[in-house]
């Protein structure tokens, strides 16, 4: 097994301590726009993810859903915020399914 160098690890930041350097702490207005930023790039990862699965291309998927092809490229940079009704529309396409669970 090999052996970490404890100094070495006692030099390493968290993630967290990370995100606070770039985006201030957790809370502040520049993380929660950073925070609702890789939210929406997030989104667009798995619904561009899922359309290369499926080998879709961008306007297949768009004349599916009844948009433009240029939206969903917006969509899966996570260059624009995307709202509920399309972002279901658009998984629907790609036969994803939702289950809202409430607790």
């Amino acid at each position: 097994m090999r052996k970490f160098d404890e100094k070495k690890l006692a030099t390493l930041s968290t993630a967290g301590e990370l995100l606070d350097a770039k985006y201030g702490k957790a809370g502040t207005e520049s993380r929660d726009a950073f925070h609702e930023k890789s939210i929406v790039w997030y989104y667009g990862e798995i619904l561009r993810d899922r359309r290369k699965a499926l080998k879709l291309t961008q306007q297949q998927v768009a004349e599916k859903v009844g948009t433009a092809r240029s939206y969903i490229a917006r969509i899966e940079r996570g260059e624009t915020d995307i709202q509920m009704s399309s972002f279901f529309r658009i998984a629907r396409a790609l036969g994803i399914e939702f289950t809202p669970t409430f607790i």
